[in-house]
């Protein structure tokens, strides 16, 4: 399935200030969207469908000439179905959702609007979308088909936090993960050997200490928390912490193991292995110059390392751990929208997404996620040009775990993010801070 976040240089991180939740609110009720294009999955269900289909999507200019390019690839492919997309180079998914919910609001049509992981949940509860139920089954094999190519976790984890009422709204699609991208040259200069497989926070920091010392380079750039998804979760998810529970019901901000992840990470930051906290701080850049070791990204930093003619110095490692592997994982939906008037073409648009033929020109223009046919993110389409180890970015897979996304996500989203600023920065103890945090977490769940 086809990626949408916006990277280009200087990089936008996958989810930097993803809010889609708080901005969705603004969403209108059905009763404004329902009568326009009916529900269900009943004509044209199975039919290519005909004429101009409408699409919106998160892209800056280098994304909007990619996806400029699939929809041309669609449309040679279906000569019928002309697509009118809109490409709101918003920067992050907050600005996005915003625009996004002032055109429905004010009478806008979308067949298409792309949906990140963190907007899912909330979109699927106000009734603004098609369920493809009736979609699915009447292509049964081709979805079968589509399924059985993608790792299970994508089918489950978008039923389980995108479909509240058992109805399916979104068909899963490319998909992030983290990891670190470490220049070896840096690390040879410091006379430091990268692990052959897994290695724990203590060679982690040890291995900073050493570079800090040898060559004045940062270990890594933490972030102040703003961008939970790179900056937090990686930290407690090897620590077997997160922020919520399994559910997204309760807050655990302040669990033993989440106090511990956070000490960590202060410690690093005392330990002047990484930038003090504010500021700006060009990480792909500084990665460049050989100021900095390791740096943190899903795929999306392999845009910068070919721009910067780094992929041959750079390797990809797994997230350093402490109880375990875990990463966040994020990825893309695809709904058709209640009121669209032309739903045979969007499915039409939909299944062409879930083919192999979607999936590998997309990772050959420039896609920045991990596809999610496992075929195509194992295979040069994906792996050619990229540093070596990209194959740890489909395999996190498989220790991952849902960035915690529910429908108060732009509020709690603010509350973690000021709760680890706190805590790194010493404002309050760590322990003080994260307790504070989880507090201000309950009422929002």
């Amino acid at each position: 399935m086809v990626p949408r976040e916006p990277h280009s240089p200087p990089p936008v991180p996958r989810r930097r200030v993803l809010q889609l939740m708080g901005a969705a609110a603004a969403l209108p009720a059905v009763g404004g969207l329902a009568g326009c294009g009916g529900s269900g999955g009943g004509n044209g269900a199975q039919g290519s469908g005909k004429g101009t289909l409408r699409l919106a999507y998160l892209g800056d200019a280098s994304q909007q000439a990619a996806f400029k390019a699939l929809f041309a690839a669609f449309n040679k492919a279906h000569p019928g179905i002309k697509i009118s997309a809109t490409g709101i180079a918003s920067g992050d998914w907050a600005t996005f959702a915003n625009t996004i919910s002032t055109q429905l609001a004010g009478g806008k049509e979308y067949d298409i609007v792309d949906v990140a992981t963190e907007g899912q949940l909330l979109m699927s509860s106000k009734n603004v979308l098609e369920p493809l139920d009736g979609y699915i089954a009447k292509d049964k094999a081709i979805v079968d088909a589509y399924y059985g190519g993608i790792d299970p976790h994508l089918k489950e984890w978008t039923k389980k936090y995108g479909s509240p009422d058992g109805k399916t709204y979104f068909i899963p699609g490319g998909y992030n993960s983290m990891v670190l991208y470490c220049n070896t040259e840096v690390f040879a200069k410091a006379g430091v050997e990268l692990p052959d497989g897994e290695w724990t926070w203590e060679q982690f920091k040890a291995a900073g200490a050493k570079i800090k010392a040898r060559t004045g380079a940062y270990l890594t750039a933490l972030g102040d928390g703003s961008f939970p998804f790179g900056d937090i979760m990686p930290w407690l998810l090897t620590n077997g912490g997160s922020t919520l529970d399994a559910d997204w019901k309760n807050p655990t901000f302040n669990t033993p193991q989440a106090v511990e992840a956070a000490s960590y990470v202060k410690s690093l930051l005392d330990a002047g292995l990484a930038p003090k906290l504010g500021g700006t701080f060009d990480a792909a850049a500084q990665l460049a110059k050989g100021k900095l070791a390791t740096l943190g990204g899903g795929r999306w930093p392999t845009l910068d390392m070919r721009r910067l003619k780094l992929v041959d110095k750079v390797r990809i490692m797994s997230w350093p751990t402490k109880t375990g592997p875990g990463s966040p994982i994020g990825w893309d939906g695809w709904p058709i929208l209640r009121a669209s008037k032309n739903k045979a073409a969007a499915w039409t648009f939909l299944k062409w997404l879930m083919s192999t033929q979607a999936s590998q020109f997309y990772a050959k223009v420039g896609g920045t996620n991990i596809p999610a046919l496992t075929s195509v993110a194992n295979s040069p389409a994906f792996l050619s040009d990229a540093p070596k180890g990209s194959k740890l970015l489909p395999a996190a897979i498989a220790h991952g775990t849902p960035i915690p996304s529910p429908k108060q996500g732009a509020a709690v989203q603010r509350v973690v993010s000021s709760g680890w600023k706190s805590a790194l920065t010493g404002l309050k103890p760590v322990k003080q801070s994260l307790d504070a945090a989880n507090e201000q977490l309950k009422p929002l769940l």
